[in-house]
């Protein structure tokens, strides 16, 4: 499938086509929460995101931050060509439990060092992700885990067909 047409950012959005490849990595402002089982799992003003073109942020929290006694972790995992290897955590909470629902990379690659003792959820899989008030949507595809918020202007990868853009 061909590369999409970029939509046109509406005031104060950025357009997730604008972002590098190489990602970037930057520190996050606003309050980031992650909500699962009717707890507040993870609650932070010092996130940081990755910014990929095509794709919506994805929000890393920093291990202090989240309630890690309910993270547990998996078999397997996945590479990054960038950020390296991968490993998975079940998110459970009381009989909720939300299977492969968070990734971190113990011993990030070069550029993404920071991302050391931070972690990653997947929006789909818990009952609320905020960044500042508003509850953000998961990127489309189950694989990606960015989170899209209103002040984002796509198409997203991740969506059927969009495998090669």
């Amino acid at each position: 499938m061909p590369r999409p047409r970029p939509e046109k950012p509406g005031p104060g959005q950025e357009s997730v086509w604008d972002y590098p490849r190489p990602p970037r990595l930057e520190p996050v402002s606003r309050h980031v929460r992650v909500v699962f089982g009717g707890e507040v799992i993870a609650d932070t003003s010092r996130a940081l995101r990755i910014l990929e073109t095509s794709h919506p942020p994805v929000y890393y929290l920093p291990s202090e931050d989240i309630r890690m006694d309910h993270l547990e972790p998996v078999a397997g995992g996945s590479f990054c060509e960038w950020k390296g290897q991968a490993v998975y955590y079940d998110v459970v909470v009381g009989g909720h439990r939300a299977g492969q629902a968070a990734w971190a990379y113990p011993d990030p690659v070069g550029r993404y060092a920071a991302l050391k003792d931070h972690v990653a959820f997947y929006a789909d899989k818990m009952a609320a992700c905020l960044v500042g008030d508003e509850q953000v949507r998961p990127q489309p595809g189950g694989f990606y885990g960015g989170w899209i918020t209103d002040d984002l202007a796509g198409p997203f990868k991740g969506a059927p067909g969009s495998w090669g853009w």
